[in-house]
């Protein structure tokens, strides 16, 4: 396989026809390497429109999908970012070359070793992996500039809302197979947020997802 020419394919074929248009990802994902954070049985499907399965049952997410929330998430180079559900990295390490500093946080201890593996053979130095549960966000060093959830959630919890400042960003996956709703919340005041709903999509729930009652009184 020609990976060069794979890349291009990917970015060309994929991810520019999932309206991709920002120059910034598209080069950035010319210099990230993706299969650098594909486990070895999968490399074949690195620049393939699936997902990639990792152990314990979760996923890389599709390259066009990872692509479109790097670019609605329009991270800059002082914000700090916080990532839920680290992978195998990939996400980490694109969010990194963005962002000052990211938090990433894995429920799965093989998961959260994987993910600093690989960032750290790839030389970023900008990223703590910690293992733990995001679930309903993470508060050391709240708040941040932008929120990754890598997960769907039935619903956001609102635990998440004050741990972004003002200005902030939660891209989130939001809704139940096989209805559910990519958005992008933005804090513009204190107590103001304004959502907007992105594209339809299907991904894996994060673990532990909150999940509302179903009984109303």
């Amino acid at each position: 396989m020609n990976i060069e020419q794979a890349r291009f394919n990917m970015i060309e074929q994929q991810i520019r026809t999932w309206d991709v248009l920002d120059q910034d990802v598209l080069d950035l994902l010319m210099v990230v390497k993706r299969e650098s954070f594909v486990p070895a049985a999968y490399a074949a499907l690195a620049f393939v429109d699936t997902e990639i399965p990792l152990p314990r049952g979760q996923s890389m997410l599709m390259p066009k999908f990872e692509a479109r929330m790097l670019q609605e998430a329009s991270v800059k180079k002082h914000e700090s970012v916080l990532e839920i559900g680290s992978g195998s990295g990939y996400m980490a390490a694109l969010l990194a070359r963005c962002a000052r500093h990211v938090t990433s946080i894995e429920i799965e201890e093989d998961l959260q070793a994987l993910a600093e593996d690989n960032l750290c053979r790839y030389g970023i130095d900008n990223v703590d992996v910690i293992l733990g549960d995001g679930a309903r966000g993470w508060t050391d060093n709240a708040p941040y500039d932008v929120i990754v959830i890598s997960g769907s959630l039935p619903v956001l919890p609102q635990e998440f809302l004050p741990q972004i400042k003002i200005g902030g960003r939660i891209l989130c996956v939001v809704g139940d197979a096989p209805a559910m709703t990519a958005q992008v919340i933005t804090r513009v005041s204190e107590l103001g947020y304004d959502t907007v709903n992105l594209f339809e999509t299907v991904i894996k729930p994060l673990r532990n997802a909150f999940t509302p009652s179903p009984f109303k009184f």
